[in-house]
């Protein structure tokens, strides 16, 4: 008898009700309130339902992130070891992959002055930067919270991963792809706050034809350029011009589909599951994570009213052929920025379509994003 009740009562200190806390239902409560709006809402269901996921399973069952060296067999928890690859910047580097080999970069050829749009919303970047030095965090903790501002997960992984800053990569990871998923309503108010109706029914001239040859040369000549001045945005860099160059060069379509289709879905869940899973109630309930979510927010706001600003003056030195609208793109969030510029120019002319040249600047924005993570490694001296 003495058996069954010592049984019985081991049985239930394993279960998970005894030993959460008041923070890990906290947290609980998030997941499931993010799988609500990935399911329920259609908010980047890709990214917001394996991050929600791996939430949920860290705050029931902490030891799935058990790091090896804790471990009495030497083994680590399942989602340890998809975190590694997050550290070792493995990850963001093929999601960069994916992302070259699904992307069109045909608008930001035919009209370079795209870049231009694409710079300015870095703004926002610097902007959080001085402000997460204002609020006390170091130097490089600032600069791995400021890179949210260019709503860029995997840049903002990959850049935390290099200047050693894991203590707060999963409040960063988070509030980076939850920024990118809430982009549909996080920009509009701001993108109608600064533009006048006019502005906004303004239809672009069609882009141009781009060649073969152009198209197969861009991520050539953007791969040497970039990375001979700033060598440090070549996991980056290099990875998304690569993948482009599968999609333009025409002979490896395998690599092609491979790249942009099943490794990019792999990569989604083991870098989504990873995210979520570093967002234990002990790590993410703290100042600090208030902190980096407003810094994000504030970053983000910048970055697209600076795009949106940049817009308007473009609009008024050629004559009004440039839709402001189209600057709120130079996030790095494709294409979902650029669905954002569209929609709200439909809203006032349903005639209107500004997707390809919203793909522009969003294009330039992912580039710009990567340089910037690249200059704050340079200036860290981090290779």
């Amino acid at each position: 008898m003495d058996y069954i009740i010592t049984t019985l009562g081991n049985l239930v200190q394993q279960t998970a009700f005894l030993n959460l806390t008041w923070g890990n239902l906290v947290m609980i409560a998030v997941a499931c309130f993010f799988l609500y709006l990935a399911i329920k809402h259609g908010f980047e269901p890709l990214l917001l339902v394996p991050i929600a996921f791996g939430m949920l399973l860290v705050n029931i069952y902490p030891d799935i992130m058990l790091h090896a060296e804790d471990a009495a067999n030497g083994t680590g928890g399942l989602l340890y070891y998809f975190y590694v690859l997050d550290e070792w910047s493995i990850l963001p580097s093929l999601i960069f992959l994916g992302v070259g080999a699904m992307t069109d970069f045909g608008p930001l050829i035919a009209n370079p002055k795209s870049f231009l749009l694409g710079a300015a919303a870095q703004f926002g970047i610097f902007a959080a930067y001085l402000g997460a030095m204002a609020m006390g965090f170091s130097d490089k903790a600032a600069a791995a919270i400021a890179i949210i501002g260019g709503a860029d997960g995997p840049t903002s992984i990959f850049l935390a991963g290099k200047l050693q800053q894991t203590a707060i990569l999963g409040p960063i990871a988070v509030a980076a792809y939850s920024y990118m998923a809430l982009v549909p309503i996080i920009q509009p108010p701001v993108m109608k706050l600064l533009t006048t109706e006019k502005e906004r029914k303004i239809k672009m001239e069609q882009l141009r034809p781009v060649s073969k040859l152009e198209r197969i040369l861009f991520p050539i000549i953007v791969t040497i350029v970039v990375c001979m001045i700033l060598p440090t945005t070549a996991p980056l860099v290099g990875m998304l011009m690569l993948g482009n160059l599968f999609r333009e060069c025409g002979v490896v379509r395998q690599l092609t589909e491979t790249a942009s289709n099943a490794l990019m879905y792999i990569v989604v869940i083991l870098l989504g599951t990873s995210v979520g899973a570093t967002t234990s109630a002990e790590a993410f309930l703290n100042l600090d994570t208030l902190k980096i979510v407003a810094l994000g927010l504030i970053a983000f706001i910048f970055g697209t009213a600076a795009g949106v600003l940049l817009g308007k003056l473009m609009c008024v030195l050629t004559g009004g052929k440039v839709n402001p609208l189209i600057g709120s793109a130079g996030v790095s969030a494709v294409p979902m920025a650029a669905r954002v510029s569209q929609k709200v120019g439909a809203e006032y002319d349903p005639t209107n379509f500004l997707l390809m040249h919203a793909m522009g600047p969003n294009v330039a924005g992912v580039i710009g994003t990567a340089v910037v993570a690249g200059t704050f490694m340079a200036i860290f001296g981090v290779m």
